[in-house]
């Protein structure tokens, strides 16, 4: 049986060179690949993929981390990860944490993810001390998307959730409404994630630079889904006078939160206005109004720098700085008016 060595031989090129040749990479010159083509028609060789990435000392698969794959969010940057991994050549091994603080531990802190990838993604995936320490050992490539904190050496692709939050606050502000509420993320989450204090952060700042005081009466926490927003909207709702105007950490909840108002015979945005964070898939058909942030151009952005530093030839640079913050803009809809008079 003919082997990729021997068409190495053949060819008068490396083994990676003849991997790269016959998987289509931009990083082998054209005379190069017709060497290489024609070496491995005369031998009638037959390329396996695992034989010609392990003959290249790689393993052909980027591991990617998320903590929950069902969230709107992160299947968004897993599908757009995963389609710039295989236009060039790689697989992708999906670790999905389902929000487990034991799950966490056994997958960044294992000793075999090193030997499983060539590279590691990992999406809003909130790191100790300890597995940043596990990560470092590995010596692997890797990025980190959405996250607020990293790994020394990895780059991080993100927006300013704190500006997000600012803006979103900012644009009920100026439509009238003083007695605005938010419900936000569950600080008891077994991943402790960042994301909703910085978001929480960004809405208290806008008030305060508008003269407000934040009413902590008018803060409610609860999941980042639809159920989370209906049941902290609830909750809102039952403490007794209802705010003008609802800012969600993210538009999962303000959909629930719409729903509950609904529920409660109150009309949105007449009665109460509601805007959310994401620009889900869904914001537009149900008319919220929301902060858009680029999903996919995340995933496809840190897909990009990985894929440099994996000799794949893809576009990536390597002045890329340790933190890319893509920008995120108003949408304004159906769900958001100036409050009604009284």
């Amino acid at each position: 049986m003919t082997r990729i060595d021997d068409v190495a031989r053949l060819a008068g090129v490396s083994t990676a060179t003849v991997s790269r040749a016959l998987r289509g990479l931009p990083t082998v010159s054209a005379a190069t690949r017709r060497r290489v083509l024609a070496a491995a028609e005369q031998l009638q060789y037959a390329v396996s993929p695992s034989a010609s990435r392990l003959a290249g000392g790689k393993t052909g698969t980027v591991a990617v981390v998320v903590p929950r794959i069902t969230r709107w969010f992160f299947g968004t940057v897993v599908e757009t990860v995963e389609d710039s991994l295989h236009q060039n050549g790689y697989d992708l091994l999906l670790y999905n944490l389902g929000g487990r603080e034991q799950t966490r531990q056994r997958v960044l802190r294992t000793a075999n993810l090193h030997k499983r990838v060539d590279a590691i993604i990992l999406v809003a995936t909130p790191l100790r001390a300890a597995d940043v320490h596990a990560l470092t050992k590995f010596d692997l490539p890797g990025v980190t998307i959405s996250s607020g904190s990293g790994v020394p050496g990895w780059p991080c692709v993100r927006i300013d959730d704190v500006a997000a939050a600012r803006t979103a606050t900012r644009h009920l502000l100026d439509l009238g409404h003083t007695r605005i509420a938010h419900i936000s993320g569950d600080p008891d989450d077994e991943l402790a994630f960042t994301t909703h204090l910085d978001r929480r952060r960004g809405y208290q700042e806008a008030l305060r630079a508008a003269g407000l005081r934040p009413d902590p009466s008018l803060d409610v926490e609860s999941r980042f889904t639809i159920d989370g927003g209906t049941r902290a909207t609830a909750e809102l709702l039952a403490r007794g006078e209802p705010p003008t105007a609802i800012f969600a950490a993210c538009d999962e909840m303000a959909m629930g939160a719409i729903s509950a108002l609904r529920d409660a015979g109150l009309r949105v945005p007449q009665d109460v206005s509601v805007i959310g964070i994401d620009d889900h898939d869904l914001a537009g058909v149900l008319g919220l109004s929301t902060i858009a942030q680029p999903a996919a151009d995340q995933g496809r952005l840190a897909a990009r720098i990985l894929l440099d530093p994996l000799g794949t030839g893809a576009a990536g640079d390597p002045r890329t700085p340790a933190s890319v913050i893509l920008p995120t803009r108003l949408v304004v809809r159906d769900s958001t008016a100036p409050p009604r008079a009284h």
